[in-house]
């Protein structure tokens, strides 16, 4: 029953809102950067940062490897956080250089369970970012979870209120045709439903999923 209702959830949001176009990014390393500093702010602020770092010719590996510290930390200021963010972007840059010669290519070998400790062995590096870096920056089919996952999860019933990141992560990726196609889209649809509809306070009327069996009363931040 889990597995049907996972499926017509992905159907009802496709059929509302259509392809979502995601991640926005023109280069691996430009997603993984955005990756980081999407954390706690808007993407609206990470656009602006990640300007800063192309007027600057800093968007490149090579480029983030060789800037000093004060000056990454300005040119991200916009994503808030910008100290900590600019520390965490330099650990992921070193892992890189460190272990792969600096090339995202190198990477391509390795199996994705072993990538993914290995990334989250990074100091500042989450699961959330991890497997945002795996699936959008380099084509893994990994599952990305984020608060909007887990409030339309909770509300339509498919987890229990205690259910943590890797449950929730295995509960789709158990339950969905191993494409890193669709959990690209799967993702960026639930992200837009939780923005438009799935609100901490819901917002029921004319949402695409309202005949679904759901929730009402559970307010989720």
């Amino acid at each position: 029953m889990t597995r049907e209702i996972i499926a017509k959830i992905y159907e009802l949001l496709y059929d509302a809102f259509g392809p979502q176009h995601w991640w926005p990014g023109e280069t691996p390393i430009e997603i993984m950067t955005g990756a980081i500093l999407t954390q706690n702010t808007s993407w609206a602020n990470v656009e602006k940062a990640i300007s800063n770092l192309k007027d600057a010719d800093c968007l490149s590996l090579e480029g983030l490897y060789h800037i000093h510290f004060p000056q990454l930390a300005e040119l991200i200021r916009p994503a808030g956080y910008y100290n900590i963010k600019a520390a965490r972007l330099m650990n992921f840059v070193n892992w890189l250089f460190e272990n792969y010669n600096g090339e995202i290519k190198n990477l391509e070998s390795v199996e994705t369970g072993q990538l993914r400790a290995e990334l989250l062995s990074v100091k500042g590096v989450g699961r959330e970012t991890a497997d945002s870096i795996l699936l959008y920056a380099l084509g893994r089919p990994v599952f990305v979870v984020d608060a909007y996952t887990a409030r339309i999860a909770l509300r339509h019933e498919l987890i229990e209120p205690d259910a943590d990141y890797e449950q929730l992560r295995e509960l789709f990726e158990s339950n969905l045709p191993q494409e890193t196609q669709l959990f690209n889209e799967y993702h960026a649809l639930l992200v837009r439903l939780g923005k438009e509809f799935c609100r901490p306070k819901s917002k029921c009327a004319n949402c695409p999923l309202e005949k679904l069996p759901h929730t009402l009363e559970i307010e989720y931040c």
